[in-house]
């Protein structure tokens, strides 16, 4: 069989050169697509609005002289009326010890431009708890409260350790208690 007319010619055979500008076009051909889309293209659905800010809420807490602290925060809408909540987890900052801690749930103001206001109380600062570990995941609040077994115990060291769940049901939340090795206490 004879050569095809014109096969031996340079430009017929491709090489390395010849691969690496075909695929930097191509990849900057994609690169263009991706960015340019048309206006009415759906994007990522969005979320619930976030919840409300933790440090603008007032909260049932007298610290005296000290401030009031938020420790952590988790957001989710409990409620599935579509505005996020925020769990809180507050103390006085006293500077020294262990003050105990208090868990809040918030709510968005009930007017544009006020403050968070504290819709359920979950853990009391009277509990004497410090509170650690704060999750939320598919609308559940977990935490561990770190307490005391007698008044003797220093304010640094808690000696008592409680997992807690609190779940949203019927309205409210309830609230499960569970040990170290996963019984309820």
């Amino acid at each position: 069989m004879q050569p095809t007319a014109g096969s031996d010619l340079p430009h017929t055979r491709s090489r390395s050169p010849h691969w690496l500008i075909t695929g930097a076009a191509l990849a900057a051909l994609l690169a263009a697509a991706a960015l340019v889309r048309p206006a009415d293209a759906a994007g990522p659905a969005p979320g619930p609005p976030a919840g409300p800010d933790p440090t603008q809420a007032r909260y049932p807490v007298d610290c005296g002289p000290w401030e009031l602290k938020v420790t952590d925060r988790a957001e989710a809408d409990f409620d599935a009326d579509g505005q996020a909540e925020t769990v809180a987890v507050v103390r006085c900052a006293t500077g020294a010890g262990t003050p105990p801690s208090g868990m809040f749930v918030l709510a968005h103001p009930a007017d544009p431009g006020g403050a968070p206001r504290v819709a359920m109380t979950l853990v009391e600062p009277a509990d004497q708890h410090s509170v650690d570990a704060l999750t939320v995941r598919r609308g559940t609040i977990a935490a561990t409260l770190r307490g005391y077994s007698t008044p003797e115990v220093p304010r640094c060291c808690p000696d008592r350790e409680l997992d807690v769940r609190w779940r949203w049901q019927n309205g409210a939340f309830t609230r499960d208690s569970v040990g170290a090795a996963g019984a309820p206490v």
